[in-house]
């Protein structure tokens, strides 16, 4: 196995772009790839620019129908079809969609390749975590779900047990529905509570079905979470059900819309807690996937400020070349950030947050709200899989 992390980067990736009035702003990818260089982490990795998806892959998880209407759409968008969720608020259809679309999920893909394969134990594609769409449908910015496409591709290579785990403040709702009923894949999303935030999904009544049953586990946390009880949340529910399954491959998605400077959400996290849970999948990978880990990016609507920061954080650690949070950022990239965006870019890699929660094990409160959300996911999930709650 290669000592290198894989980093999968293809200029072409920017062309994701639902238009200026979208809170999907491309330019977010540019910056972080930009800060990656910055600070030289693009010489610690391999970086790799694979190719697009093709329509077997595509088929994988989502339906031939669907592709077709993607590809009717990226070449006439006055076209799209809003029975698939194209053309609509959220998933405006565009020039050249189902191309750029396919080859992000095919950054992902080849990430789960090389890391199957042994070609690099650690691979990121932060382009990607595009978790909400559907076998069907677009949905929540994402036409094709390169997270459920890379897990179908392992388990199509002969993965027999993949663990996945997203922490975007979003329920992962449609790599849930791509493994609800396949006892070869563990889903595990942390998102606020479905009460309070798109897609409303992710109870955690929701735990699979038939052979499947117990595959899926969802922590619903309370809007105005912060780094205590996420942290807390994150460290009561992951590690116990990791030893458990014992992945041969850790996927993870780090959406950085937890942030509390985040627009269309409701937690309260800093950056410095997403980078310890970076951290924390990265140890992971390593005591139960024998370091099998492929880490995708996902929502992030704070695109100068937060974006660029959480994922070159994930990048470092990938590398085993971890960025100090008080390390001071190039004014070459500040110089860029206001070059794109007439924007100040932050000037260090922390919010000066200095992150630390209170250990399940040592007991909880049964009136407080974060316990609470902790408690019924163990309570409905954990008996599914022998484990005590």
């Amino acid at each position: 196995m290669s000592g290198r992390a894989q980093l999968m980067w293809d200029d072409a990736v920017t062309g994701y772009d639902f238009g200026d009035s979208h809170p999907m702003d491309p330019v977010r990818l540019a910056l972080t790839m930009g800060l990656v260089r910055a600070f030289g982490l693009d010489r610690a990795v391999d970086v790799v620019a694979a190719k697009a998806a093709g329509d077997s892959t595509l088929r994988l998880v989502h339906r031939s129908d669907y592709v077709a209407a993607v590809r009717a759409a990226s070449a006439d968008p006055r076209a799209a079809d809003q029975n698939y969720g194209i053309g609509t608020t959220d998933d405006p259809a565009f020039a050249g969609m189902h191309e750029v679309s396919a080859l992000i999920a095919g950054q992902s893909v080849a990430a789960a390749e090389a890391v199957w394969r042994g070609e690099t134990g650690h691979a990121v594609n932060f382009t990607g975590g595009l978790h909400h769409a559907m076998p069907g449908g677009a949905a929540g910015f994402c036409i094709y779900n390169d997270p459920a496409l890379a897990i179908a591709r392992l388990l199509e290579l002969g993965a027999e047990r993949v663990a996945y785990v997203d922490v975007d403040v979003h329920h992962g709702d449609g790599v849930q529905a791509a493994f609800w009923e396949d006892p070869r894949v563990l889903t595990v999303s942390l998102h606020e509570h479905p009460r309070t935030l798109f897609p409303q999904t992710g109870w955690p009544e929701e735990t699979g079905a038939g052979a499947g049953e117990g595959g899926a586990v969802n922590v619903a946390l309370p809007a105005g979470t912060g780094d205590a009880g996420w942290l807390r949340a994150f460290h009561a529910v992951v590690p116990e059900l990791l030893a458990d399954f014992r992945p041969q491959v850790l996927v993870t998605q780090h959406g950085a819309d937890t942030h509390f400077e985040d627009p269309l959400a409701h937690l309260a996290v800093s950056l410095d807690a997403q980078r310890a849970v970076m951290a924390a999948c990265h140890d992971l990978a390593h005591e139960y996937a024998e370091g099998r880990w492929v880490a995708l990016g996902g929502g992030g609507y704070s695109v100068v400020d937060v974006v660029p920061r959480s994922w070159t954080h994930l990048v470092g650690i990938a590398a085993h070349a971890p960025v100090d949070p008080e390390t001071v950022i190039p004014s070459s990239w500040r110089d860029e950030v206001y070059a794109r965006t007439r924007q100040l870019g932050p000037a260090r890699m922390t919010d000066g947050r200095t992150p630390s929660w209170k250990a399940w094990e040592d007991g909880y409160d049964p009136a407080d709200r974060l316990d609470q959300a902790v408690l019924a996911t163990r309570r409905a999930a954990f008996p599914l899989r022998g484990l005590l709650t």
